[in-house]
């Protein structure tokens, strides 16, 4: 298996893929070709069949294929030519292969989770976290087992059980450190503020957007999902239901990046920033580890419009 994260510029290929997308487009002469996206689990590569001849055989999206090419580069990126492609036949690839993984053990993952449900004293809030991620089997297998984004961070098997965790464990260091934080409504909030993720993306090995968050988001599905969990339990503050929902509602932190209102409480201040903090820094993390063996710089990062440098050990 060669891995998409080890491509280098000239190398011959000839590996199976999944493929993520295909369409066929024009050259501007109005000769057809095709335009991919392969993936495994180390990330994806866009790739382009030139030559639409007998070597280039039926598949679709969403099937393994097997391809020969050579990695070229194009606009400082490494893409695929494609010379023949077929469909792949069971048991010529490895399905473990092609779905990324968390390096952090998932059960340590769901272990911290549960000991900060536990370390919480408002017993509504501690009640709506265990009927998510305790009473409910399937819900929290489909949670930890989720991706936390499509390709921009955690975007792997446990990324959102990870990034929850990571966010939640943030905003408890920074609620004792200043006043008026509710740490329990913070640390709730922290942990359910992604859940909308479950349905806006689809499971592995696909990862992409479902209809549905297209259509409505995150954010909303989110915050539609808690609403209906604290009107099953009985006697849930409305004001505090209102707070937890203005959390969740706001996470993006300003209008222009999808959140439907700003932050208007320190906590739902606090859960914006640690979630940004968390996710920029898992980006620049995961740039810096596509840097060439003995190279302290991995090169220019376009998310962040800048080269990115290791700093060393």
């Amino acid at each position: 298996m060669r891995y998409i994260e080890n491509f280098r510029e000239g190398e011959q290929i000839v590996a199976h893929y999944l493929c993520k997308k295909r369409e066929t487009l024009k050259t501007k002469s109005g000769k057809n070709y095709l335009s991919l996206v392969l993936a495994d689990r180390t990330g994806e590569c866009v790739a382009r069949a030139w030559n639409l001849n007998n070597d280039i055989q039926s598949f679709e999206a969403g099937d393994f294929i097997k391809i020969e090419a050579v990695v070229d580069s194009y606009n400082d990126e490494l893409q695929l030519n494609i010379r023949k492609i077929r469909k792949s036949q069971q048991g010529e690839y490895l399905p473990a292969d092609y779905i990324p993984t968390a390096d952090r053990d998932i059960g340590e993952i769901y272990k911290a989770i549960c000991g900060l449900i536990d370390s919480l004293e408002n017993k509504h809030l501690k009640s709506l976290l265990t009927a998510i991620f305790a009473s409910d089997q399937e819900l929290k297998k489909t949670f930890m087992e989720h991706s936390a984004a499509r390709n921009m961070h955690h975007s792997y098997m446990g990324g959102l059980a990870e990034h929850s965790l990571n966010v939640a464990e943030i905003c408890d260091f920074l609620a004792p450190r200043y006043k008026f934080v509710n740490r329990d409504l913070l640390v709730t909030a922290a942990l359910l503020h992604d859940i909308g993720k479950i349905y806006e993306l689809s499971p592995f090995p696909e990862n992409d957007y479902t209809d549905q968050g297209k259509l409505i988001g995150h954010i909303t599905m989110g915050a539609h999902f808690v609403l209906g969990e604290t009107a099953k339990i009985s006697g849930f503050p409305k004001d505090l239901q209102n707070l937890l929902l203005h959390c969740l509602l706001s996470h993006h932190g300003m209008l222009e990046y999808g959140s439907p209102i700003v932050p208007k409480t320190i906590e739902a201040f606090i859960l914006s920033s640690a979630d940004t903090l968390d996710a920029h820094t898992k980006q620049f993390e995961e740039h810096l580890a596509k840097a060439p063996a003995g190279n302290d710089w991995a090169g220019f990062n376009r998310s962040f419009s800048r080269d990115m440098r290791k700093s060393g050990s």
